[in-house]
């Protein structure tokens, strides 16, 4: 998928925090920037203690609100935090995580930052079901896209084939 701003948009299987040719990775977020499960955990452990010092007094942070850090011991120089909404709980949920990549798209944009890796917000312990979720993802980037200066590069790291191939689907209507 790419939209006529030459950004190219891919989709892998992988570890988000090993994606060294990109300059900034997404952390899927709590509201208080610490470390956790799944991708925070993952983050925070490649990052170090650094990465949790950093955040504690931008915390705590909404659902759909993206915060810039350093990457300390990460391959990236930055990390977005977002936060994702809690499905079932945190309302209107749809919108909160369009919000998350938004919001997260025009931090890096407003930073210069060109090359960025997303994992699927809010499908791991936040219960956001992988294919509404995948829709969500598709609708907010292509709405955001058009409006972006500085990133040439968006990257989805996901965790297994099947969490690939659903979001790639969603994406299908963008090749036309």
């Amino acid at each position: 998928m790419s939209d006529n701003n030459s950004i190219s948009v891919q989709c892998v299987v992988g570890d988000i925090a090993q994606q060294p040719d990109v300059d900034a990775v997404i952390n899927a977020a709590n509201a208080q920037l610490r470390t956790g499960g799944g991708v925070a955990g993952a983050l925070h452990r490649a990052a170090g203690p650094g990465l949790a010092e950093e955040g504690r007094p931008m915390a705590p942070i909404k659902p759909g609100q993206a915060v810039l850090t350093g990457g300390h011991n990460l391959p990236n120089s930055w990390v977005i935090h977002c936060l994702g909404p809690v499905y079932g709980i945190d309302k209107p949920e749809d919108q909160l995580l369009a919000d998350c990549y938004r919001n997260a798209l025009k931090l890096a944009d407003e930073h210069g930052i060109e090359r960025l890796a997303f994992p699927a917000l809010s499908t791991g312990a936040f219960g956001y079901p992988a294919e509404e979720a995948a829709q969500v993802c598709a609708n907010a980037l292509e709405a955001v896209l058009p409006t972006l200066k500085s990133v040439r590069l968006i990257r989805f790291v996901l965790f297994n084939e099947a969490a690939l191939q659903t979001l790639q689907q969603a994406f299908a209507r963008f090749n036309r």
